[in-house]
């Protein structure tokens, strides 16, 4: 795809239903009372997102779908006819972790596949505490395929989070279904999205979190109770604001931009790219703030200034520690954003990048030295020189939907025309994005 440098963004635009909650939606309404139907509207229009549905089927699940609506009929949280071939998870790793955790307590054997990409992704991490509850798990050397040797019961646990991951919490707190008594899973490495949480309890489980002491500080505990009553539930999913990242950066990349995002969600687990983009300088408003099925949703405005970008804080040039769990999804596109802010941008602690769709700390240093910019690359993150005139290059998705959104982003703020290949990979999460972005570019 070839991209030309943009001269501002305006207009008002609704990004699809966002993926992490359409994922777990779809699953928690797959366990409720066995006839009744939930109904999800705005459900993400992702591939990773119709994987999940897929795999759902396969397993018998009655799934409908008319646009960006869904209906899912229950079939209880007990399962008791294994499916016929593979689930295939296709890109998607949240689909493999979750289902991971769901057919842990389900009386038979099942397995878990996915492309090639998502065969190199590390699996291990759901495997050690599926186990400690009974399951038994087989994969290749801690990757996919997956083979999942389920419990009809399983050991309810108290789980410590080696790594900051919502997907493997929810992983074990969907197993936890189906394990007698108390479930708990502590964030031992800081709080992550809370998605699950709050559509077990729309959906009735009992589920709380609470801070408490762990190792010497301060942690959330993670519980639920089962039995679990789970009933059906008719859910708006909110816009996802992972992919209205793209569209706010840009906003406030180009100067006279100013951009309407509607019913974006703003669950506080993941507001931490708005905080982080403020910090840096970016003019982003937050309107008609409002809860909508467990979740806050809200009307997001960005306005891009001559001024330039400056940090409005001492420190928020360096992204790292805790910060870096909430903004996991956005890193790519804040690697572009940090080449126009004055004294530039460093994120470390982020090694997570390393085992992503690819490795985006790599991607990301290769694509920004081919549009001018000074990179540094450590282990961990990198560090970009700010306010750097960009020139337009040749780039590279390496099949990775966040990369490609951020070279785009990057492409429209270079002098003269980009090329980016594997501009395809977007489907991923955001199908609509070059539609949805042309529609608000001024040239």
């Amino acid at each position: 795809m070839r991209i030309q440098t943009a001269r501002r963004l305006r207009g008002r635009v609704c990004v699809p239903g966002d993926k992490s909650i359409s994922h777990r939606a779809a699953i928690i309404a797959a366990l409720v009372e066995a006839g009744a139907r939930s109904r999800l509207t705005n459900y993400s229009t992702s591939a990773d997102c119709a994987s999940t549905l897929d795999c759902l089927s396969a397993l018998g699940v009655r799934v409908e779908r008319a646009g960006d609506a869904v209906e899912i009929e229950g079939a209880g949280t007990k399962w008791t006819h294994a499916p016929r071939e593979s689930l295939d998870c296709g890109n998607s790793g949240t689909t493999m972790r979750l289902l991971a955790g769901l057919l842990a307590g389900q009386p038979f054997t099942s397995t878990l596949t996915g492309d090639a990409s998502l065969r190199t992704r590390p699996m291990k991490r759901i495997i050690e505490p599926l186990e400690l509850m009974g399951a038994r798990v087989s994969s290749e050397a801690g990757r996919a395929p997956l083979r999942i040797e389920g419990r009809a019961t399983l050991a309810p646990i108290r789980y410590a989070l080696p790594v900051a991951s919502a997907q493997v919490k929810s992983c074990v707190l969907l197993a936890g279904l189906n394990a007698g008594g108390r479930t708990e899973v502590v964030e031992a490495r800081g709080a992550t999205r809370d998605h699950t949480e709050r559509l077990l309890s729309l959906f009735g489980a009992d589920v709380r979190t609470e801070l408490k002491l762990y190792e010497d500080r301060l942690a959330p505990f993670v519980s639920l109770e089962t039995p679990a009553n789970l009933r059906p539930q008719d859910c708006n999913i909110a816009g996802d604001i992972s992919s209205a990242a793209f569209f706010v950066a840009a906003g406030a990349l180009l100067p006279g931009s100013d951009l309407t995002l509607a019913q974006v969600g703003l669950n506080p687990t993941r507001t931490g790219i708005l905080d982080t983009l403020q910090r840096l300088g970016a003019d982003v408003a937050i309107a008609d703030k409002r809860a909508e099925s467990g979740e806050e949703v809200g009307e997001l405005r960005v306005r891009g200034h001559d001024r330039g970008l400056a940090p409005t804080a001492t420190g928020a040039n360096v992204l790292r520690g805790e910060l870096i769990a909430g903004l996991i999804d956005e890193l790519p596109v804040l690697c572009v954003l940090g080449t126009q802010v004055e004294g530039g941008l460093e994120i470390r602690d982020a090694g997570e990048l390393r085992v992503k769709e690819t490795d985006r700390i790599g991607a990301m240093v290769g694509n920004l030295r081919s549009l001018g910019a000074e990179v540094e690359e450590y282990a961990d993150g990198l560090r970009v020189r700010g306010r750097t005139r960009l020139r337009g290059a040749r780039l590279e998705s390496f099949g990775d939907h966040r990369i490609a959104m951020a070279c785009a982003v990057a492409a429209l703020i270079s002098e003269g025309e980009s090329e980016l290949e594997g501009a395809e990979a977007v489907a991923v999460s955001f199908p609509e994005f070059f539609t949805m972005l042309e529609s608000v570019t001024e040239r």
